[in-house]
């Protein structure tokens, strides 16, 4: 069942549709982190002005580094150390949609360790948009039936996996690093 999902939802990206899937956090709609289209459909699915980064999943340090420029060591602690989701926001983003970057040309990137998540990132060999599943500026859904209908019709394939789960999930913390290691918490 986890590997089918994986490969109905890879083969769905890879065509830049857009999937909504569960994440180490909350549920997310997520699409290729590298198709501008792509990008540009979960804006509109979200309602969300597009000068608004989105953040991307990856399953490891080396995907990770291939999309990051100058990527400060301490950065491998802070996430080593973290016990909970750390989304960091990295100041030089390469080889990602243009749309999907802040205005700075900064990217907010996670390395996700929930199983879905992670195998999926793996396999897509990409990062993977990662945001939250509802209108933007109404309130996070916590669990999949939380989703409104308008939000799971909108994407091109809603994964199957894990949609009984009821436990309530918070979205990631929200670290900022420069290239020398600087950081500033923007959400605990």
């Amino acid at each position: 069942m986890l590997q089918d999902e994986i490969k109905k939802a890879v083969d769905v990206m890879r065509q830049g549709g857009v999937i909504l899937y569960p994440t180490d956090t909350v549920w997310g709609i997520g699409c290729d982190a590298t198709n501008p289209e792509a990008v540009k459909r979960v804006y509109e699915i979200k309602r969300r002005d597009d000068s608004k980064a989105l953040i991307c999943l990856v399953d490891s340090d080396a995907r990770l580094s291939r999309y990051v420029r100058n990527v400060a060591d301490v950065t491998w602690d802070m996430i080593e150390m973290s016990d909970k989701p750390l989304t960091i926001i990295f100041d030089q983003a390469v080889g990602l949609a243009p749309n999907l970057l802040a205005e700075d040309g900064s990217i907010g990137m996670r390395i996700t360790k929930e199983e879905f998540s992670k195998e999926l990132c793996f396999r897509f060999q990409k990062p993977i948009v990662s945001t939250s599943a509802n209108i933007s500026g109404e309130p996070t859904a916590q669990t999949f039936d939380e989703i409104s209908d308008e939000i799971k019709n909108a994407v091109d394939y809603v994964v199957k996996y894990n949609r009984q789960c009821k436990e309530k999930h918070k979205p990631s913390s929200i670290i900022k690093i420069d290239a020398n290691g600087k950081f500033q918490i923007i959400r605990e």
